[in-house]
């Protein structure tokens, strides 16, 4: 991606100069004739690069420099100077500046500068962005079918630069499916920028997305740079995009059909080049036919559709859930790593976790935290879960039992019958669906008494 570059000199040839040497190589060129308009021009642009000379009027270039790394340390700057010193370029070097150049310029030698410094300039977004993704990313964790074949449509879909729509229920894993297509794509050394469309206020949703110039409205006292601008060349994912108004949805509309925008208060044309990725919890057919959702937004999102399955869909997925919650959550306390019961899993596999992963999360950090030993049991597991409601259970009775074995051999009981009947009493499926073996399955089912039912 091409960057900005701002030059700083009081000699009208040498801004030409190196403004038209830095054009051809694609880069946009800012001039200014000195410190103070310079930093006028910084405020305004945030430029990756400036070339800056030593002697200017007004305030000095060293000057100059000391407030662009006090307000701007990420911008890099080349010194320049045509009464070069030692004490000038360890000064400068001092103070934050990337290099240090003599006049009369050798505009070869500039361009390896200006190389290096962008260089740097590209490291440094890409270690910001490597740590954005190992502080949120995480595996999708599951060997259930539902989420093997989630995984592998991301991998058919991720190295594409298709739209995707990810639907599903509140904690199912949203945001995960997207930062993994992000890591697989094609884009996973450029920006994830993510858009919490329902926390936005209707009032700042031109502001967020498209950014705004410097007095555009009451409080703005500085430009900003949008969502999309920052997503540039990236992924943008716009989470809970039904929970936007028929407004807002119009505003993204047209910067996704057009792939250009203007800030709030300004008149320059930005172009941009952004992956999309969607996603709801809700209904988009249901929200259309209520007029709460655009027909057209609706098709221009949905390209290619996901849906991350509820935990409830996935129940024998909860007991690695639950290890890999738990190896997480010890390592951030910092403790031993606590050990998990089977009775305390069945216990877990009987509720209907409204929640989703998130909750099942949520209550393993409980766990950890509250649990005084190094064994998590059944009678350690809030009431919350250990009361899971018999209508949404049918044929398990866990209050009546009379010992926990009792409840978790009548849940084991239902569960397996409830897998028979999805695959249609083929034992072979039945078997791999829930990874036992054929001969155990046949065993349960004889012991539980299963055949009888069959037979009816």
């Amino acid at each position: 991606m091409n960057k900005t570059i701002l030059v700083v000199d009081d000699e009208e040839s040498i801004r030409q100069s190196l403004k038209g040497i830095l054009t051809d190589e694609g880069h946009e060129v800012l001039t200014a004739p000195g410190g103070e308009e310079s930093l006028l021009i910084i405020e305004e642009e945030l430029p990756d690069l400036v070339l800056l000379d030593i002697w200017l009027p007004g305030i000095d270039g060293i000057e100059t420099l000391q407030r662009i790394k006090t307000n701007y340390p990420h911008v890099q700057v080349i010194m320049i100077s045509g009464h070069g010193t030692v004490e000038a370029a360890v000064s400068s070097t001092k103070l934050g500046a990337f290099d240090f150049i003599e006049k009369p310029l050798s505009l070869d030698k500039v361009m390896i500068v200006v190389d290096r410094a962008l260089d740097l300039v590209r490291l440094e977004e890409e270690n910001r962005l490597l740590r954005d993704k190992m502080r949120h990313f995480d595996e999708l964790q599951g060997q259930s079918r539902v989420i093997v074949d989630l995984r592998e449509m991301i991998q058919i879909i991720a190295p594409t630069n298709a739209w995707i729509l990810i639907m599903g229920e509140n904690g199912t894993g949203k945001e995960l499916v997207a930062r993994s297509i992000h890591k697989q794509s094609r884009r996973a050394a450029k920006p994830f920028i993510e858009v919490n469309c329902a926390a936005i206020p209707e009032e700042l949703i031109e502001s967020e997305l498209f950014g705004h110039e410097k007095g555009a409205f009451t409080g703005a006292t500085s430009k900003k740079r949008g969502k999309f601008d920052l997503a540039n060349e990236g992924i943008i994912f716009l989470d809970e995009v039904a929970d936007m108004s028929l407004n807002a949805q119009a505003k993204i509309l047209r910067i996704l059909q057009e792939k250009k925008f203007e800030r709030v208060g300004g008149t320059k044309i930005i172009e941009t080049d952004v992956r999309v990725l969607a996603a709801t919890n809700k209904d988009l057919e249901r929200e259309m036919e209520e007029g709460r959702f655009r027909q057209d937004l609706y098709y221009r999102l949905h390209v290619i559709p996901l849906t991350v399955p509820p935990l409830r869909e996935r129940k024998e997925d909860i007991p690695l859930l639950a290890h890999h919650f738990i190896r997480e959550f010890s390592l951030e306390e910092e403790g031993a790593q606590k050990r998990i019961t089977d009775d305390a899993l069945a216990v877990l596999m009987a509720h209907d976790w409204p929640g989703n992963v998130r909750e099942l999360k949520n209550i393993i950090e409980r766990l950890i935290i509250m649990t005084t030993g190094d064994v998590i049991d059944a009678p350690d597991i809030p009431p919350l879960i250990r009361e899971s409601r018999k209508a949404d259970l049918p044929g398990v009775v866990l209050h009546p039992a009379d010992s926990l074995k009792e409840a978790r051999r009548e849940f084991e009981r239902k569960y397996i019958l409830t897998k028979l009947a999805e695959n249609d009493w083929n034992i072979t499926k039945t078997a791999d669906a829930i990874g036992l073996e054929r001969s155990n399955l046949h065993k349960k089912i004889k012991s539980f008494g299963l055949d009888d039912i069959k037979r009816e």
